[in-house]
């Protein structure tokens, strides 16, 4: 992990999370126990403060910022998928950022709520908990219950809290000399 302070302000990652070797960490970012950041992520808190709660996991290649003196909290067991930009306010507790998926200025992802891939989540937007959400710009469009997309909010958090245990105790950085 490349964990860099600015201004004074320090990553704070718990000794129980994943954080792969490739990612970036930069100022106020809080990496809770049992979360997970994958390889190329960058979580850039040089002007606001950014928290990934217990259980949560950002993949790989996202990129995390905030508004100048926001606080952008991505909750407990929630997952911000492979390639997102999440420029917002919250994302809810075990909702699901689909891949490639922008959240812009001040928006809040509802708790269970399942984003589509691609989505654009334009700023101010609120969406509610319990659905499935999709669309430039991304609207609700269904209750998530008894859904497909349920099974992927309710299965996503214990299966990478898993597989970062696994690449915790198993992925080893290599030389990087071309050979």
């Amino acid at each position: 992990m490349v964990s860099i302070e600015f201004e004074g302000k320090r990553p704070a990652v718990h000794p129980d999370a994943f954080v792969a070797a490739t990612a970036t960490l930069i100022g106020d970012v809080t990496v809770e126990k049992g979360a997970s950041i994958w390889y190329g992520a960058v979580l850039r808190a040089d002007i606001c403060t950014i928290v990934v709660r217990e259980g949560a996991n950002v993949q790989d290649n996202s990129v995390l910022h905030a508004a100048p003196g926001e606080t952008l909290v991505v909750g407990r067991d929630a997952t911000v998928g492979h390639g997102c930009v999440v420029h917002c306010k919250e994302v809810g507790e075990q909702a699901l950022v689909g891949n490639g998926s922008t959240l812009l200025d001040h928006a809040v992802v509802g708790p269970r709520t399942l984003v589509a891939a691609g989505s654009v989540v334009t700023p101010g937007t609120v969406l509610p908990g319990d659905v499935v959400a999709a669309g430039i710009p991304c609207k609700p469009t269904k209750p998530i219950e008894g859904t497909s997309s349920e099974f992927w909010v309710e299965q996503n958090p214990p299966y990478y809290q898993e597989l970062a245990q696994r690449h915790r105790e198993g992925a080893v950085l290599l030389d990087s000399e071309v050979r």
